[in-house]
């Protein structure tokens, strides 16, 4: 049988409702108290009711995760990432997927907000005043997007960006397509921007493709539009429909990175193991989930609120066999 709090009471010699308020991490005890509860408690192998802790505490020990695609391959690794960290701090993690539409998404929003501590939207398309309408009433961490007022996680896209231009200029590339994300995405035009200022840097024209889904068949349709503006090189917004244009260009008897150089962005699982492998800009997806948890936890205290936190992570080109010197003619 397992252990119960009043087995926990009896081993340190106190009271249920002190081994309530110890294991919940009441000032009101003792730090010495506390310590003792804790240890009986671990001896014994008791673990509180996550439900009868929220009574006492005011919270449910739960989070939000809201994602636009899961069965895009880049946010699995967030996922684990999120919910690695959440078990570490003894924290469940409810996750919800909007399939990409933004009316999903402000209704999974709402809803979560009543079953959680706090919510982390990853790539989120709502707007500015219905993500300000959430922090009125829970704790909020943005991932891969950037609102006045809201602490979020984001990554460096232009510095990504400025990497892959350069390795592509280095090689001799001068006129280089780019397939652009959704309209609505705000790392779409995060990464176009920087795009676009290291294009220009680097004396490389860039001609532009899109607005594309971030899904295989964009990369399809995305590799023909590049074949005929005659590019040497295409760089895509993500890695999904990067290996779509990989496809199309096996398909067409275009030989990569002989006669076109492919570049990718998010470094998935996948991009290591197609042929050739794909060249991507890589962005830290667990070490994001980790961070964007931690910071979450930090927003419980409501008096944080009020002074935003924006992180940045690095981002790194992976060099592989998808591109190579620009073709001589």
């Amino acid at each position: 049988m397992s252990a119960t709090i009043r087995d926990v009471a009896s081993a340190a010699g106190v009271s249920p409702s002190t081994v309530s308020r110890a294991l919940a991490g009441s000032e009101l005890v003792l730090p010495a108290t506390r310590e003792r509860v804790r240890r009986a408690a671990e001896r014994l192998g008791y673990h509180p009711n996550r439900a009868a802790r929220g009574l006492i505490t005011g919270r449910t020990n739960n989070l939000g995760l809201i994602v636009p695609d899961l069965a895009n391959p880049f946010f699995p690794g967030v996922v684990k990432g999120v919910q690695a960290r959440a078990h570490e701090s003894d924290l469940a993690v409810f996750v919800a997927d909007t399939d990409e539409n933004v009316s999903a998404e402000a209704r999974l929003a709402r809803s979560l907000a009543k079953q959680v501590d706090g919510l982390i939207l990853c790539s989120t398309r709502l707007s500015e005043e219905e993500l300000r309408s959430l922090t009125a009433d829970i704790a909020l961490v943005l991932m891969n997007r950037q609102v006045p007022g809201i602490s979020s996680i984001s990554v460096d896209n232009a510095g990504g960006m400025r990497q892959a231009v350069s390795h592509l200029a280095a090689l001799g590339h001068r006129r280089v397509g780019y397939v652009a994300g959704p309209a609505n995405s705000w790392s779409s035009s995060q990464r176009l921007r920087g795009l676009r200022s290291a294009a220009a840097e680097a004396n490389v024209e860039l001609i532009e493709f899109g607005n594309f889904a971030p899904h295989f068949g964009s990369g399809v349709a995305a590799a023909d539009l590049a074949l005929a503006a005659e590019v040497t090189a295409v760089m895509a917004y993500n890695d999904v429909v990067a290996l779509g244009v990989l496809s199309r260009l096996s398909a067409r008897g275009v030989a990569v990175p002989d006669q076109l150089s492919v570049v990718g962005c998010d470094d998935i699982a996948l991009s290591a193991m197609c042929n050739p492998s794909l060249t991507t800009i890589g962005l830290p997806q667990e070490h994001a989930g980790h961070a964007a948890v931690d910071l979450l936890i930090t927003l419980f205290d409501e008096s944080r609120r009020d002074d935003p936190i924006d992180s940045e992570l690095d981002t790194h080109l992976t060099v592989r066999a998808s591109t190579g010197p620009a073709p001589s003619t």
